[in-house]
């Protein structure tokens, strides 16, 4: 601590235990609290309390008060508990008797102040940050608290009851730390008294007649299991499963209990720990009784979670996907003739007429297929999926599920009838099974379904019923699908169904294009920009695009009324671009689609619209045409650079601003590159008078990129500031080795040498300074190379980054400054001292 905040602090303590002062804002206690624990965190000595004895005075002044807000009683307990972590302190706070009067059987936990949830809840926070060496678990075992917390897991707040639960876990697995030498057997074990008492409170609840007390106790199992002790408690872990997993199983049969629900959650977290990663033993056998006796919807979860396990046996593995699939495998098989039954499966897990009835009830059957759907789009998603997924049949699935959904099937069955009508127009179930179907484009084997997949898209697409979120699904979905054809028709030269499909794709487009709904518009560019980015290498996708009516109603729309159209709009001609203009050889000609049209276009944008959005995507894709060498050769890229540098250093949107600097970083790697004959390697300043140094600095001021730099780092908006001064770092990174950097004292006689004084203590005053001149104001001028030069050199550009990568907050939320503002809320300090923030 400071000798500052060490003369605060005695003014702090009494203000807060003054019942006369005003209440405190909980944010400035918080930031008191999180101060202290800092203070203790490496420091377990006695001295902090010894020092100030302001803490312990506090401490007491609150339990003498008759009835202390709840605000400043949370206080106390937490600041107690921090207090108390380590043993010294501990130790002296029970030589004053405090802690029994704060955490004992005499504390507010029997008073009227325990009606508050926030003075249980910092109780138990408290004790949480108390108990981490024996004396304090031994004072709370001894003080009747385990009790209190059991009690408190029920608590009618949520936040409490979580809070004891954790709290449990914690002194369980801080009880064993100390037998953790000691060699344990399953047979012949002796847990430590804190740790017994946990677990018999565990044992008992399971017992018990209280559906709550069950439930409460399986949270806590869960918990558990899923923290470090499942992990480095191995025995203990075989131990404590062996004392419950009768009574577990006992839940997996009696379908009645109300805590069946948590029962898949807990198998999981028990299933992770390397206990039982052997294939052998009750414990495997119990998981699959799960498989079975869960619900659908309560055994998906644990499904896919033991399908994310490496050490799952095969044999679960295969049931857990089995679980996954039957929803799937029948819609399959109400949709196909009574006959035909082509299902996924060749048996079920558990019985099939669950599911079915789940299907048919409106209520259940868009939730269930929903959640299964969603599970599997994250199996999809693993790179390595230790079982095979039967990607036909599921795609088959998927797409009896999209024609229920938009009416275009008419099943024979009474069950596909019912589903059929559940599902009809339903956008949920739409959006998951599109998301499924983008996901299997990455699969194999799909290819003999590719025809009907198209044709089912392609109606989405076409439909006027399908809404606009289901519309942006179906078409991130197409994209997906069309980059798989176009890897198929690579490999087997399907040419003309190719063909066929881009072109149904370009006529439906041009349609949505024209749409009356924004959101449409949007995701109809969105998908555009999609095709061009993967298919614009392909002769066919080109000769479809440059057919239809796309190229025309693109460009109309970068007048679109919506900002965010004509944002996607921008994007999407900025693409398009590089099939019409910047190809080696442009398949479009015509004033329509030239290059300095499209680019005049994109610069009155730049300049004049009035949102941030397509002024934002302007500047994204002028850097975009800039790494990909669209620009032309480096005299015309440096008249272009320069227009944009001039249009956004005065745009209001600091995104814009910050774009611009990524452009002029692209910029300056790209020249360095052309004209440096090693570009990674420094220049001293001794050669710098050498011809592609001198160059470089000229390229660099004709396009007035320094003033738009050193500007910027005074930019009122931090992230702008910070990357004109990457940019200038590596600027001078180029042109001067970090030991041949100018002394200013030397250069401060020079014709420049005021101008670059000037600018140094200009760009210290941040902010403050963000409009000063970029045009020769001070005495700068920011187009001489020569001064540019000196610039570089001299001004330390490294203080000026560690400064602006500092947090705004560290000098206003110092703990200083955090002890004056307490004083001054409660008017013990005059105004002009406290550092408001």
């Amino acid at each position: 601590m400071t000798r500052e905040c060490a003369v605060l602090l005695p003014g702090v303590c009494a203000a807060l235990a003054d019942p006369r002062q005003p209440g405190l804002d909980d944010t400035c206690l918080e930031k008191l609290l999180d101060w202290f624990r800092s203070l203790t965190w490496f420091d377990p000595t006695a001295e902090l309390v010894q020092d100030n004895p302001c803490l312990t005075e506090l401490i007491t002044s609150v339990l003498a008060l008759q009835d202390p807000s709840p605000s400043i009683l949370s206080f106390t307990l937490q600041l107690a508990g921090i207090l108390a972590s380590s043993e010294s302190r501990f130790q002296h706070l029970q030589q004053e008797k405090l802690l029994g009067r704060l955490f004992g059987r005499e504390g507010p936990r029997g008073g009227a102040a325990w009606e508050d949830a926030s003075v249980r809840s910092a109780w138990v926070k408290g004790v949480h940050s108390m108990v981490h060496h024996q004396p304090a678990l031994l004072f709370l075992c001894s003080t009747g608290g385990m009790d209190v917390i059991f009690t408190l897991q029920g608590d009618p707040s949520l936040f409490v009851a979580s809070a004891a639960s954790q709290l449990l876990v914690h002194m369980l697995t801080f009880s064993l730390e100390s037998e953790t030498s000691k060699a344990v057997s399953t047979k012949d074990c002796d847990w430590p008294a804190c740790a017994q008492m946990i677990v018999k409170h565990i044992q008992e609840s399971l017992q018990s007649s209280s559906a709550s007390d069950i439930e409460q106790s399986l949270k806590l199992l869960s918990s558990l299991f899923g923290s470090c002790f499942g992990s480095c408690y191995a025995a203990w872990t075989e131990i404590l499963w062996l004392d419950i997993a009768k009574q577990i199983e006992s839940f997996l049969l009696e379908e009645t209990v109300q805590a069946q629900p948590l029962l898949a959650n807990l198998l999981l977290n028990v299933a992770r720990s390397p206990v039982f990663c052997g294939t052998e033993g009750s414990f495997w056998a119990l998981v699959t009784s799960a498989l079975e006796h869960l619900t659908p919807v309560q055994a998906g979860p644990l499904a896919v979670g033991l399908l994310k396990l490496c050490k799952c046996p095969q044999d679960v593995r295969i049931q857990a996907l089995t679980v996954l699939l039957q929803p799937m495998d029948c819609i399959l098989r109400a949709a196909s003739q009574p006959l035909e039954c082509a299902g996924l499966l060749d048996e079920s897990v558990s019985d099939p007429g669950t599911v079915e009835s789940l299907l048919s009830s409106k209520t259940t059957c868009a939730a269930l297929l929903c959640q299964t759907l969603a599970h599997l789009e994250k199996l999809l998603s693993l790179k390595h999926l230790r079982v095979d997924l039967p990607c036909v049949s599921l795609l088959r699935s998927l797409m009896t599920i999209l024609q229920f959904c938009n009416g275009f099937l008419s099943p024979a069955s009474p069950l596909g009838s019912t589903i059929s009508r559940n599902l009809i127009n339903c956008c949920r179930v739409q959006k998951s099974a599109l998301d499924v179907l983008a996901a299997l484009s990455e699969e194999k084997d799909c290819d003999t379904l590719i025809g009907s997949l198209f044709d089912i898209l392609l109606a989405y697409l076409q439909s006027p019923n399908t809404s606009p979120t289901v519309l942006k699904k179906t078409f991130q979905a197409t994209s997906k699908w069309l980059v798989h054809l176009q890897k198929l028709s690579c490999s087997n030269s399907q040419w003309q169904q190719t063909e066929k499909i881009l072109e149904d794709v370009f006529v439906v487009l041009q349609k949505r294009l024209c749409s009356p709904c924004w959101e449409v518009r949007d995701s109809s560019l969105e998908f555009l920009t999609a095709m061009v980015k993967c298919l614009r290498g392909q002769k066919e996708f080109r000769q479809c695009l440059l057919s239809s009516e796309v190229l025309r109603l693109t460009e109309n729309l970068l007048e679109d009324p919506e900002s965010y159209v004509r944002a996607s709009a921008v994007t999407a001609v900025g693409h398009l671009a590089l099939i019409t203009c910047f190809a080696p050889e442009s398949p479009v000609t015509g004033n329509q689609y030239n290059k300095e049209s499209i680019v005049a276009k994109l610069q009155e944008i730049l300049s004049t619209d009035s949102e941030g959005f397509p002024r934002r995507a302007v500047i994204s894709i002028f850097t975009k045409w800039l790494r990909e060498g669209c620009t032309g050769q480096l005299e015309d890229t440096e008249q272009f650079v320069s227009r944009v540098v001039q249009t956004v250093e005065r745009d209001l949107d600091w995104e814009v601003r910050l774009g611009g600097l990524e452009l002029v970083e692209v910029f300056c790697s790209q020249t360095i590159c052309q004209l440096s004959q090693c570009p990674y390697a420094p220049v001293s300043s001794a050669v710098s008078s050498c011809t592609p140094q001198n160059e470089l600095l000229q390229v660099f001021c004709r396009a007035k990129l320094f003033g738009f730099l050193f500007g910027s780092l005074c930019d009122c908006d931090k992230p702008v500031g910070q990357r004109a001064c990457d940019v200038l770092v590596g600027l001078r990174g180029h042109f001067y080795p970090v030991s041949t950097l100018e002394n200013p004292q030397e250069i401060e006689d020079s014709p420049a040498g005021r101008g670059i004084a000037w600018l140094q203590r200009t760009l210290r005053q941040g902010s403050l300074a963000q409009n000063f001149p970029t045009d020769g104001g001070g005495g700068v001028d920011f187009r001489d190379p020569e001064s540019m030069m000196l610039a570089l050199g001299a001004i330390d550009l490294l203080e000026l980054h560690d400064e602006l990568n500092k947090s705004s907050d560290h000098v206003e939320e110092s703990p200083q400054s955090l002890l004056q503002d307490i004083l001054a809320t409660v008017g013990t300090i005059e105004d002009n001292e406290v550092d408001c923030y």
